[in-house]
């Protein structure tokens, strides 16, 4: 037996007209604005309750059991849709981005919900959209127009129930699977901690956390490091980029943070450090973001130059470069808080030149770091492999939609 298949706007009112409300505007009615909606599980999570008189102008009304759907991108995309149910008075408000769709008797909320929720169907509706880049919408004429299957309504009953199920029990799984990826992140921070023995390694004068036994702190600059700045050839000679000079910029410290950088691909030429302050910089050099991203941190794999936004500590005998360089992450949240400015949050050359570390002799800066390392490792697979687990569960709604209905 074939499936009947028919407009939406043949079984279901498409934005239907505003009713007469009869509301004292005193009285209490439910609101629901966009981020109401969870656009994880298509379900109004956070209503509010308004005084009539202050939604009564300028809002979408709708009533119990309406299917609104976002018309506005990327909140359309997202899936902000959902049924509204337990309405105050059976009427509520909410905002003017929402279609609002109300089923006729051949039709339930649910088929047409789960239906727009398909990402069959939210791509077909990118394709309608109007207006600019950025305030796009979908029209109501593609409500109008959208086809859609229409068993009967015990059937459409019984698959949306079924798929009711599935997709609470996807959910729960969705949580869990969340709660593994915190409690692996989680693990990123304890490594660090233990580590460097529960304290933040590297701070500022006054005061400084209490060393670990047969630790010390150290002034980095000048006892233990020199100290650099770099600098940015002029952006109006093209002749002054590109070459064999890589060149350490905001542009990819996030990428390169907590490792050692082979080569950017932002890159300047002999010509372009010869006609500025950009200076080469040696292997091993460990250069920390001090402007805007500040406190990611790199270490140079072979010489290289770096931006003005870089401060670049050469070391020397007595201080491991990557001992330093996960000092400054241990203590990333911390430094950060030195940062000032209104626009771009910098870290001063004074106050970088008054940095110090707490470490220990260099054999055993060493050993933490091997040590360091090897967990690291271990925690990068783990974080792998729950993402790749969240990723796959998030997956399955969009599956479970598309075969509710397949052959229909």
């Amino acid at each position: 037996m074939s499936i009947q298949v028919v407009k939406l706007a043949d079984v279901a009112e498409i934005n239907p007209r505003r009713p007469a409300l009869d509301f004292a505007d005193d009285e209490l009615v439910t609101f629901v604005p966009m981020e109401s909606v969870d656009g994880v599980t298509g379900i109004v999570v956070t209503p509010f309750e308004r005084k009539f008189a202050q939604v009564k102008k300028g809002y979408t009304v709708f009533a119990e059991d309406d299917v609104i759907f976002a018309k506005i991108t990327p909140c359309m995309q997202n899936g902000k849709h959902a049924i509204v149910r337990n309405l105050l008075k059976g009427v509520g408000f909410g905002s003017t981005e929402f279609h609002v769709i109300r089923a006729g008797e051949r039709i339930t909320p649910e088929w047409i919900h789960f239906f727009l929720r398909r990402q069959e169907t939210l791509d077909a509706a990118v394709q309608t959209f109007t207006g600019t880049v950025g305030q796009q919408r979908v029209p109501s004429i593609f409500f109008e127009e959208l086809e859609l299957p229409l068993p009967t309504i015990d059937e459409q009953r019984r698959i949306a129930a079924r798929l009711k199920a599935q997709l609470a029990a996807v959910e729960e799984a969705r949580q869990a699977a969340q709660a593994q990826v915190k409690e692996v992140e989680a693990l990123w921070a304890a490594i660090y901690r233990d580590a460097f023995a529960e304290i933040a390694p590297v701070g500022v004068p006054p005061e400084f956390e209490t060393a670990p036994a047969e630790w010390r702190w150290e002034r980095i600059a000048p006892n233990l490091a020199r100290l650099e700045s770099g600098h940015t050839p002029s952006r109006l000679r093209p002749d002054w980029w590109g070459g064999d000079v890589s060149w350490v910029s905001l542009t990819e410290i996030r990428a390169l943070d907590g490792r050692w950088t082979e080569e950017t691909q932002i890159k300047t030429n002999p010509a372009g450090i010869a006609n500025s302050a950009a200076r080469i910089l040696p292997r091993g050099t460990v250069c920390f973001s001090r402007t805007a991203s500040v406190g990611f941190v790199t270490i140079m794999a072979k010489p290289m130059a770096t931006s003005q936004d870089f401060a670049n500590w050469v070391c020397g005998d007595d201080l491991d470069p990557e001992f330093l360089m996960h000092a400054l992450i241990r203590s990333r949240s911390e430094l950060r808080a030195l940062a000032t400015g209104a626009t771009h949050k910098t870290i001063y050359m004074p106050t970088l030149e008054s940095f110090h570390v707490c470490l220990p002799e260099r054999a055993e800066q060493e050993r933490i770091v091997r040590r360091l390392k090897q967990l690291l490792e271990v925690f990068e697979q783990l974080r792998i492999a729950a993402k790749a687990s969240l990723e796959e569960v998030e997956r399955l709604p969009a599956r479970l939609l598309a075969q509710a209905f397949e052959g229909q």
